[in-house]
């Protein structure tokens, strides 16, 4: 088989195939009988084919898929008009934390955050297949580790956690409502989480832990150093 041929079944069944592909599936198209460094060149050769059009071939978390360039969301959009989602303070701290600092307990969340985690949140990420429990802290009461998900890379786009934005702190929101952005902007999946309409912030669930402080005194940390006020839920 020449290459212009394996290409074009590789293309053929990327753009048929509604989630990403992985290498071994891809090699399956062949019987294996190219090697997955073959596959590999091809769809590096496939990405220079398609680098002057509107639609892209990337490799996130789960394999290799077509998506549409960000530049392209502005068009697209008016095909079906729809306001971006707007993601809760609480929701994008909390997915935060837990992308930057995995695995982490709901206690650790409420350390740094400095506040009740309501249960709610939690229960939205994992509906919504970014977060899941991946095992038990070995300590008093066995608590739930969180990580995220390949689900969740695969969302926003990247393939794999060293390709997150890099910040820390009150940084560390702000890098992943831009995550989330992007990914919108680049034609991904829905991201429905409810919006701060919605869902407002003043959960009873997620209550300042003690005392009040300003938004910006929040350390997105393993440890909060010792005299940190926690800070409490304020309206995006």
């Amino acid at each position: 088989m020449n290459t212009a041929d394996a290409k074009r079944i590789l293309e053929t069944a990327l753009i048929c195939s509604p989630q990403p592909l992985a290498l071994r599936e891809l090699r399956v198209l062949f019987a294996d009988a190219l090697s997955a460094d073959t596959v590999r060149q091809l769809l590096e050769d496939l990405q220079l084919d398609w680098a002057q059009r509107g639609v892209e071939l990337v490799q996130v978390a789960s394999g290799w898929r077509f998506q549409s360039r960000p530049a392209m969301r502005e068009y697209l959009d008016r095909l079906h008009p729809e306001k971006p989602p707007r993601y809760t303070r609480a929701v994008l701290e909390t997915l935060a934390i837990i992308a930057y600092r995995q695995p982490v307990t709901r206690g650790d969340m409420e350390d740094i955050r400095g506040v009740v985690i309501g249960s709610q949140i939690l229960k939205q990420l994992e509906d919504r297949g970014w977060i899941e429990v991946i095992g038990h802290r070995d300590t008093v009461g066995r608590p739930a580790l969180f990580a995220t998900t390949r689900q969740f890379l695969d969302d926003l786009g990247l393939p794999s956690l060293d390709a997150l934005p890099i910040a820390d702190g009150p940084a560390a929101e702000e890098a992943m409502r831009a995550a989330l952005a992007a990914a919108a902007g680049a034609g991904q999946a829905d991201l429905p989480i409810e919006s701060a309409s919605e869902l407002p912030d003043d959960d009873p669930a997620d209550t300042p832990a003690t005392t009040e402080a300003p938004a910006d005194a929040i350390p997105l940390a393993t440890d909060v150093p010792a005299g940190t006020p926690p800070d409490q839920e304020s309206a995006p």
